[in-house]
């Protein structure tokens, strides 16, 4: 099995776990929050937009992802999920923002009393080609607010988390990873590695990455 290999005292990953991404801000959350306690490199892959429920898309994704690097690699969804909306824009926020921006997403709400909304986050981890990817969701209630804070991060000035009077944009990075979508889905990443008993062959051409 590419990328993998059983070994008398747990599972021996070959190498360290590819993150996919080629969004710089995901990536130095990603690293924040998780420290050293996994080892991975990031790479940015040309993966298909796919559609569909969060988990499914997320579940694809790794599938193309472990074919392509030929190795364990871990991928994540995020989606912006408003209640009055039924979900949506949910997995397709990016292209909501990147059409009508976030005053347009504020509109999308006019017409609702219900502002509601969640941020939800979806990892999924598959250790090669031919193995079924597993799924860590998180999920952090707020509500959709008038943009308020520095702009240099998709939606997270418009997300206000419930029990805070600022928006993710407004709250300081380590306190946002306190209670993030995100950072609730790591959690779960992180347990799942302890609990595998995983142990990483660190190669020396992937450290530093």
């Amino acid at each position: 099995m590419a990328g993998i290999r059983a070994a008398a005292s747990g599972l021996v990953l070959l190498r360290p776990v590819t993150f996919v991404t080629g969004n710089a801000k995901k990536l130095e959350e990603v690293r924040a929050i998780l420290g050293q306690s996994i080892p991975f490199h990031s790479l940015k892959l040309d993966i298909p937009e796919l559609q569909g429920e969060p988990e499914e898309i997320s579940k694809e994704k790794a599938r193309l992802a472990a074919k392509e690097v030929n190795g364990p690699v871990l991928v994540e969804d995020t989606c912006l999920c408003f209640n009055a909306l039924k979900g949506l824009p949910g997995p397709y926020i990016k292209w909501f923002l990147q059409k009508i921006g976030h005053e347009g997403l504020n509109k999308l709400l006019l017409g609702y009393e219900d502002k509601s909304a969640y941020a939800l986050c979806v990892f999924s981890l598959a250790l090669g080609p031919n193995v079924e990817p597993v799924t860590f969701v998180g999920k952090t209630m707020g509500k959709i607010v008038p943009a308020r804070g520095p702009n240099d991060f998709g939606w997270d000035p418009i997300f206000q988390p419930d029990g805070y009077e600022q928006t993710y944009a407004e709250m300081p990075k380590a306190e946002k990873n306190k209670i993030s979508h995100r950072s609730k889905a790591l959690a779960l990443v992180k347990a799942h590695f302890a609990e595998a008993g995983y142990i990483f062959q660190i190669e020396p051409s992937t450290q530093g990455d």
